[in-house]
């Protein structure tokens, strides 16, 4: 069992049991006396897999300890924390507070809070194809049950762990329960993606936000609401909007408006927050459905999260 041992001082406000709290999948593992966010994923160089144990300090300092990684323990650290949002330098974040006093307010509710990303692009997008047409949790459970029978397993401290399938792995893979045989060629397209580097979280975050989308729609599947789903939440872009139902109900019911607005209205709104308005656009996401609710969803609302939306 290789590892290593990392820290960060992180620039900006951050809270990790703020990004337990609202965010998806660790809680079990999480609580208790020790706090610590267990991370399992293939490494983006997809050669292995590692796991990750986060934890912060009083003082406010993030430490990670890395299980496995044969040798890239810093890609892994640095990928877990990304996963976290905390590869960005946040420190101006507060002052979209000050300019917007909606996000002021809820900086303060949810102190802290930063998107928490899946683990990689490649990761998110095999996630939309698997849940498509099913509930969340339900996708969540296939995959965790994936990880299970076909990922890395990670031997550490604390018991072995399963990383989701690499994409060669998930080639070798023609079917699983819960998966319909649809579904196979783009879960395939999509680890040819990633193996082509067309998922590279570092290519897609330094690429026009439109042609990025361009691109990732040319992968069988991933079509208008999950390319923004993979940009966003897989690559974690932080200063863009996306263009979707829930964010519109968000802005309308947070200012107070009398009409679901526009996307351009949505834009005009937001350039009170740049450069970070997808930060400022989830923390909107988690008050509309922790405390606001949702209007009456339709179809597609009841089966998928928004582009920016809580759980992974």
């Amino acid at each position: 069992m290789t590892g290593g041992v990392f820290s960060l001082q992180p620039n900006g406000p951050f809270r990790l049991r703020s990004a337990n709290e609202y965010f998806g999948g660790w809680v079990d593992a999480a609580n208790g006396p020790d706090f610590v966010v267990p991370m399992a994923f293939p490494v983006e160089s997809w050669t292995t897999s590692a796991a990750v144990f986060v934890r912060q300090s009083a003082d406010g300092t993030v430490s990670g300890d890395v299980c496995g990684a044969d040798g890239q323990e810093d890609a892994a650290w640095k990928q877990a924390l990304a996963v976290l949002s905390l590869d960005v330098d946040g420190t101006g974040f507060p002052d979209v507070g000050r300019r917007d006093p909606v996000i002021g307010d809820l900086q303060e509710r949810y102190a802290g809070l930063r998107p928490v990303l899946f683990n990689s692009p490649y990761e998110s997008a095999a996630a939309f194809v698997i849940g498509h047409r099913i509930s969340i949790a339900q996708g969540r459970v296939i995959r965790t049950r994936l990880a299970a029978q076909h990922g890395q397993p990670i031997d550490t401290p604390r018991g072995t762990l399963h990383a989701f399938p690499s994409p060669e792995g998930l080639l070798r893979l023609d079917a699983f329960p819960g998966i319909p045989a649809a579904k196979w060629p783009r879960l395939h397209g999509v680890a040819r993606a990633a193996l082509d580097g067309l998922l590279d979280r570092t290519h897609l975050r330094q690429t026009p936000h439109d042609e990025a989308l361009r691109r990732i729609r040319t992968i069988p599947g991933l079509g208008e609401f999950f390319s923004q789903g993979v940009l966003l939440r897989g690559a974690g872009l932080v200063d863009a909007v996306s263009d979707d139902v829930v964010s519109k109900q968000a802005v309308e019911r947070a200012y107070g408006l009398d009409h679901t607005p526009a996307h351009d209205e949505v834009l005009e709104i937001a350039r009170a927050w740049e450069p970070f308005r997808m930060w400022a656009l989830v923390l909107l996401h988690v008050w509309l459905r922790r405390e606001a609710g949702l209007r009456a969803p339709g179809v597609a609302q009841r089966r998928h999260k928004s582009a920016t939306g809580t759980g992974s």
